[in-house]
């Protein structure tokens, strides 16, 4: 049973809010002390972090052939001692209003499921250094995300628009539909979307209060970890929320850089019109900068360097997904030069080009992925016809920025709907997944704003 009383749950809730869902997504209010932000997350989320819990738990044991305790004990013994006290008492928040509500939770499966999207880094890392267990490393990190900035000649307005689909498998995906609406009582107010019970967006698509827009994709085939360093999913959450330069983000995701789900950062300040890339892997960290051009995301690595030390990426091939796809980014922004806005960017992310095999056909190659339409799957990271893709997207823009407000759109943007039990059906291989794979539905786009 909950520890707090009825009037102690109120007085934590009292500055928070959930509506109802629309078109897909589930919008939350935060607002206050790290404690309380983290009630409020635990609390108005448990239903779908407990559902969320026992997905993540099922992907990750089954990807990397480890128990859900072995995370356990990795939150506990190797993340948390790295953790600040801001971030420790939001996650206490979080597993105190679970308890509230029920959920028999703790802490450390809320810091496991926080640091879900780095544990194959450490999975891998782990069994490089302990190959007695007889548990080989899982494949790299593959293709997953497609996004872009632009400013200056490239837009309509001469503003900032960014935009991002996240790809992942439709187990999760279904359940990345949170717009969180974050007031902390230190740095910066956050509009992010996110995935229930976790501090960070996790696909990483959000605006702060000081004009900072964010968005990333994984470089593929990446290998890395540092056992000494901060999680990710810290170092991403403090970005987003203390960040008043580019400078300022830079600095945060450098520091403590444990080399967990990296990512090739895109980012904008609205008040100076400035747009940047930082690719951070471990051992290579590349910032570009410009007031005048656009930086794409496909999961490409950009630095040869890094390509070479720390991947297995193959830039030469082009029918892989990642290099198909920059491929249509970079015949998109040619054709849309200083055409570019809101309404282009959502074109953008529903679009179904394959660049390899020349024709409109969606699948893993095309910026709207559907990998269950595939026959060959993605290599290393889905089977032939696996149920993954892209599974939502996100456009903003300088104007829509300075009010806090994004548009969303939950499902394929493209208006593609899928069907699970018609899947399943046609592909028993995936039965496993059969408990919790749902629908996944097209939803219109939709403006989010921060409540006033």
């Amino acid at each position: 049973m909950s520890s707090y009383g009825s009037g102690a749950v109120d007085r934590m809730l009292k500055a928070s809010l959930r509506r109802p869902e629309q078109n897909g997504w589930i919008y939350v209010h935060l607002e206050g002390k790290p404690a309380e932000i983290g009630f409020q997350h635990g609390y108005h989320l448990a239903p779908e972090i407990q559902e969320a819990q026992k997905v993540i738990a099922l992907e990750l044991t089954r990807d990397t052939k480890r128990d859900w305790q072995f995370y356990r004990d990795a939150a506990e013994k190797m993340l948390w001692p790295r953790i600040e006290s801001e971030y420790r008492d939001e996650l206490n928040g979080i597993a105190d209003g679970l308890k509230a509500r029920g959920v028999k939770l703790d802490l450390w499966d809320v810091v496991a499921t926080n640091a879900w999207l780095e544990f194959p880094y450490y999975s891998n890392w782990f069994a490089k250094q302990n190959p007695s267990t007889g548990n080989p490393p899982a494949a790299p990190i593959a293709e997953r995300c497609s996004a872009f900035v632009a400013t200056g000649s490239f837009t309509k307005d001469g503003g900032i628009v960014i935009g991002h689909n996240a790809w992942t498998n439709y187990l999760d995906g279904e359940r990345w539909n949170i717009i969180f609406d974050i007031v902390p009582e230190k740095g910066n107010r956050i509009l992010m979307d996110g995935f229930p019970g976790l501090i960070h967006s996790a696909d990483d698509f959000g605006i702060n209060a000081a004009g900072i827009m964010i968005t990333e994709t994984t470089i593929t085939g990446f290998s890395g970890w540092d056992p000494n360093g901060i999680a990710e999913f810290v170092r991403a959450r403090k970005a987003m929320q203390y960040s008043t330069s580019i400078d300022d983000f830079v600095r945060i995701m450098k520091e403590g850089n444990n080399g967990g789900y990296a990512n090739n950062w895109l980012l904008a300040d609205r008040k100076t019109g400035e747009i940047a890339s930082l690719e951070l892997g471990l051992k290579n960290v590349t910032l570009r900068r410009s007031k005048n051009g656009y930086f794409l995301g496909s999961n490409f690595p950009v630095n040869h360097k890094l390509t070479r030390e720390e991947t297995d990426f193959n830039p030469n091939d082009p029918s892989m997904s990642a290099n198909a796809r920059r491929v249509r980014w970079l015949q998109l922004m040619d054709e849309y030069k200083g055409q570019i806005d809101i309404a282009a960017g959502q074109k953008f992310l529903s679009d179904h080009l394959d660049t390899f095999a020349k024709k409109t056909d969606p699948n893993e190659r095309t910026l709207c992925g559907h990998v269950d339409r595939s026959p060959r799957g993605v290599k290393s990271w889905q089977e032939p016809y696996a149920p993954a893709g892209a599974v939502q997207a996100k456009v903003s823009d300088s104007a829509m920025a300075e009010r806090m407000s994004l548009t969303a759109a939950m499902g394929h943007s493209c208006g593609i709907n899928f069907k699970a039990a018609d899947h399943l059906a046609q592909h028993p291989q995936f039965d496993w997944q059969k408990a919790y794979l749902k629908d996944l539905d097209s939803h219109p786009w939709t403006e989010f704003s921060i409540v006033p």
